[in-house]
């Protein structure tokens, strides 16, 4: 075993300790980055901690059933890849290698309109894996069209609207060093790549401007004039299922069954665009009392394990999307660290579940748990 798979080994809480030591600083600074003062970062990982797992008593099962169907598609566990942009600070190969081990893995992996290669090369890359397209809605709907039809002509079949970043979030780690990687021409090859955009925004290639480059990206990406009203064009232009990420609220979790969205992801981005936003999983239970059932119901921001996956699951969730954990894997191996990260993480949830004497995940509930002292 190589020293970088030792460094994935064991506990998988330990990942962003163990990648430090490998990542360059303005690198390290962007993927740990939280805004303000981190508060709702450091909120989700206690949120995890304030739940035990109840044990049952019995005969542990031999073979435990983790598959599952989300919105149509067939997952083998109840664990996605969750869309992270700039990939490329972690390792060269960044998105494409990702991509690449989900479909190893037959995990879901859903790609970032921040990707540091275009959705086109991630779609090669990922082969006949099963992947979705996150969007973050420009200020132009044109480009918003233009993303839509790429998507869809790339093989994704599912589309998640990040509702949390109309506006980029106030992130000290970043600041303290000055850096930005958009304006470096990382993590915009999407827009780069787009027709719309090259005509619009792009006068000259982005090797040769990169900073009025990224200048024009930073036009179109922030839309805090975002609302229910402009989700028409979103229908008009997208024939897969919908889901919604960024949910923190029952009124919201009620407005999107009202607008015929297909699903939820709550989230509150890991904490990196809003700070002293209450914990994603202190939020789940009313929100998944709110759908009663009329909508899948996915959880992201702080998952770290699968202990952590099994309590968002117990809490109510169809299933969990993982992002940093991933990320961290691919700074200490490539795909190889993402690949074994992930397939660790699986596993350690279906032990979890074992272990509480459950055959399958979907038996999980409220009662799986107790408030830890």
């Amino acid at each position: 075993m190589t020293t970088n798979e030792l460094a994935i080994s064991g506990d998988l809480s330990q990942l962003e300790a163990r990648s430090a030591e490998s990542l360059p600083p303005e690198a390290l600074g962007y993927i740990r980055a939280g805004a303000g003062d981190r508060d709702t970062t450091r909120a989700n990982a206690a949120a995890f901690r304030r739940w035990g797992v109840r044990r049952r008593t019995g005969t542990i099962p031999a073979d435990v059933d983790l598959s599952t169907t989300i919105l149509g598609t067939r997952m083998p566990a109840p664990v996605l890849f969750a869309p992270v942009g700039v990939q490329t600070l972690a390792h060269p190969d960044g998105d494409l290698a990702s991509a690449r081990a989900a479909d190893e893995l037959g995990l879901t992996y859903i790609h970032s309109t921040q990707g540091a290669y275009k959705m086109e090369d991630v779609a090669a890359a990922n082969g006949d894996g099963s992947r979705w397209y996150q969007l973050y809605w420009p200020t132009d709907d044109e480009l918003a069209v233009s993303f839509l039809r790429r998507a869809a002509a790339a093989g994704y079949t599912h589309l998640v609207i990040t509702l949390d970043t109309t506006l980029l979030g106030w992130r000290p780690l970043d600041l303290d060093i000055g850096y930005s990687p958009f304006l470096e021409n990382k993590g915009i090859a999407n827009y780069t790549s787009d027709p719309v955009f090259r005509r619009k925004y792009m006068p000259a290639p982005a090797e040769a401007s990169p900073l009025a480059t990224g200048i024009q990206f930073a036009r179109v990406f922030q839309n805090p004039g975002l609302s229910w009203s402009q989700l028409p064009l979103i229908r008009d232009n997208w024939d897969g299922p919908i889901l919604l990420k960024g949910i923190q609220s029952p009124r919201d979790a009620r407005m999107a069954v009202r607008n015929g969205i297909d699903g939820i992801v709550v989230s509150n981005h890991g904490g990196r665009q809003v700070d002293g936003a209450i914990a994603s999983l202190d939020a789940l239970p009313a929100i998944v009392d709110a759908i009663d059932g009329r909508m899948p119901v996915l959880f992201d921001s702080g998952i770290r394990t699968g202990r952590d996956a099994l309590k968002a699951i117990a809490l109510g969730a169809d299933a969990v999307l993982v992002g940093r954990p991933y990320l961290y894997g691919l700074a200490l191996d490539g795909q190889r660290g993402t690949r074994r990260v992930m397939r660790s993480l699986v596993d350690e949830l279906e032990e979890e579940v074992r272990r509480a004497r459950h055959r399958t995940h979907r038996t999980l509930s409220r009662s799986s748990l107790t408030r830890a002292r």
